[in-house]
């Protein structure tokens, strides 16, 4: 058969392979990033939606009061992580859709339950990895980390300033990972999408090393006076799986409903390679703008356009 003869579809190029229109694609992408750290208004993700969700799940007032008990602990630890789904220190996570419709076998149409808990899995196991080992470490060092810090130097917390360099080193690699998804650098994933859901897993993980949300913070010096390392590692556990919750129910209710169909749908590589990347670099250099610039310039360092709300 010539190429002339090859259907229409397979004589396509993929948008992975057009320099200008995945640049295009990425440019397009970093502007929403960039406008979203404008508009986004932290009164509203962290008090107006985390705090109600958090006192009406918990029934109390979940900042005000005293967390008595291993088992409030860790019901505090998921509640809270639920509740602070769609913080700036946590929204990026939804970055995860589109390597997780990736995952071979994902779009099993006999066993979908089965084939919808293998990228959740992977997901899962990359972030637990990380957020149990910071948990214990947490617990080990308390006070002395940064984060449960008090101490402000050049008129800046200290515990934000750690929030600054770990948000700013996870939103580039966010970045790079969506980049390399376009085809513009290299794509070290580009034949284990496994791997790159079990990274993404590792980077959501990594949020809460520099998380300064305050139900958070209320957590991990919860976790530092009980002195044990355990309660920390499941603690943090608890606080990521709560963090993921509404993104994998919401996978969970797409792929369930098309029966692996949108995962075939988005098998395609052109389609998947333009979702995934612009999720990812949005995302990505949201994060980055959100903590490296915007946060530094609340503090009188730098300059960043402010909108009239919080």
């Amino acid at each position: 058969m010539s190429l002339r003869q090859l259907p229409e579809h397979q004589l396509a190029t993929p948008a992975s392979s057009r320099p200008g229109r995945r640049l295009r694609v990425a440019l397009i992408s970093a502007a929403a990033g960039i406008l979203l750290a404008v508009l986004w208004s932290f009164e509203l993700v962290d008090k107006v939606i985390g705090d109600n969700v958090a006192n009406a799940v918990l029934g109390h007032d979940a900042k005000a009061t005293a967390i008595t008990g291993t088992a409030a602990g860790l019901l505090f630890a998921f509640v809270s992580g639920f509740a602070g789904t769609f913080t700036a220190c946590n929204i990026a996570m939804a970055a995860s859709v589109g390597p997780m419709s990736q995952v071979p076998g994902a779009d099993s149409t006999a066993a979908p339950l089965r084939a919808l808990l293998r990228p959740v899995g992977w997901l899962a196991l990359g972030m637990t990895v990380v957020s149990a080992g910071y948990g214990a470490v947490g617990v080990l060092l308390g006070d002395r980390l940064p984060q449960l810090s008090t101490d402000v130097v050049g008129g800046v917390p200290v515990r934000l300033i750690q929030s600054s360099v770990v948000f700013g080193v996870i939103g580039l690699a966010l970045t790079y990972l969506g980049l390399a998804t376009l085809g513009l650098l290299p794509d070290i994933f580009a034949r284990r999408p496994v791997g790159r859901v079990v990274t993404m897993g590792a980077l959501v993980g990594g949020f809460l090393i520099g998380r300064p949300y305050p139900m958070f913070n209320k957590l991990f010096h919860w976790a530092v006076d009980t002195g044990n390392p355990v309660y920390g590692a499941l603690a943090f556990t608890l606080q990521s799986l709560g963090n993921i919750l509404l993104v994998t129910l919401i996978f969970a209710v797409i792929v369930l409903v098309t029966r692996g169909g949108f995962i075939r749908w988005m098998a395609e590589p052109r389609r998947a390679a333009v979702l995934t990347g612009a999720l990812l670099v949005a995302l990505g250099i949201f994060t980055v703008v959100y903590w490296d610039v915007r946060l530094p310039a609340r503090f009188g360092i730098g300059w960043f356009p402010m909108m009239p709300y919080k």
